[in-house]
């Protein structure tokens, strides 16, 4: 009797163990998803990542061999960017002490979500000129900018300094030799005119080509006549998730959506951007100021 009176007690108590584990494990659960939450809102968005990138480039002069370049990408100035959070990342873009600093389109926040666009547009572009003012610096436009008045944003840019390279090129010369940079317009938007760069490109030189879209790089690179390529555009996803990668990807960075690339003999640099589209939250996913440190091969 008492060993079966035993096996029933054992029995009841590890039920209620059971539901006792299940209620703590549903309680822990509601609290990492607490946590995860402000952790992905209130956290990453604002750590950024000074990602530091030594790239050999085959036609790089060695007048050139050391050059310091940044790239930032996608500030979305207006949505989740706030003057505040911008002026911090200026601040540590100029402590890097840049010979030259390109920004890969997508300055404000598109969907006209932006109230008294125009007073942000002056804003933004205040907030940045330090960076013209230390270093020569190139922009293109990106699709959000599209979604604005993007005619006033680029009258604004450069007015702070920032130079328009919407398909244009511009060279830096050293001792005889020859460095390019080159970009596109906003692809999405069918503005992009490679024929046109291409034109105004001379023959001999490193080639570097700022477009917006990554996926752009199997276009460039079958030009054969750009070394690198920088884009944005994707944020890295804003998302990525362990084993399963980001959940969303935007159209024309599915192929190049973080990082560096070949594409033919090409290299392709997708940088994750400062800012964020909706919804506002960076997992896994640090938003990024790429510092390249060029050298010849």
């Amino acid at each position: 009797m008492s060993q079966v009176h035993y096996s029933k007690s054992k029995r009841s108590v590890s039920r209620r163990d059971f539901l006792r584990l299940l209620k703590i494990m549903g309680l822990e659960a509601i609290l990492l998803a607490f946590a995860g939450g402000i952790y992905m809102r209130e956290y990453e968005p604002s750590w950024v990542e000074v990602n530091k990138v030594t790239l050999r480039l085959p036609r790089l002069s060695r007048s050139f061999s050391g050059l310091r370049m940044i790239q930032i990408s996608d500030l979305h100035f207006g949505g989740w960017m706030t003057s505040e959070n911008l002026i911090d990342m200026v601040q540590m873009i100029v402590d890097q002490s840049p010979d030259l600093v390109t920004i890969t389109g997508d300055f404000i926040m598109g969907y006209n979500r932006v109230p008294n666009i125009l007073e942000k547009i002056d804003e933004m572009a205040s907030i940045l000129k330090p960076i013209s003012e230390q270093a020569l610096t190139f922009g293109i436009l990106g699709n959000h900018d599209y979604w604005v008045n993007h005619d006033a944003l680029l009258n604004t840019l450069q007015s702070a300094g920032i130079r328009n390279l919407n398909n244009a090129v511009y060279s830096l010369e050293r001792n005889g030799e020859m460095l390019h940079f080159a970009g596109v317009d906003d692809v999405l938007h069918h503005q992009d005119r490679m024929d046109q760069v291409l034109m105004q490109l001379p023959d001999k030189g490193c080639a570097i080509l700022l477009a917006h879209e990554p996926d752009y790089a199997d276009v460039s690179a079958a030009t054969g006549r750009f070394d690198l390529q920088l884009s944005g555009h994707s944020h890295g996803g804003q998302v990525i998730l362990p084993i399963i990668g980001p959940p969303y990807l935007p159209s024309l960075a599915q192929k190049y959506p973080s990082g560096l690339y070949r594409v033919g003999e090409m290299l392709q640099y997708t940088n994750r951007g400062l800012g964020m589209a909706m919804p506002y939250v960076r997992f896994n996913c640090r938003p990024e100021i790429t510092v390249f440190t060029l050298e010849s091969t």
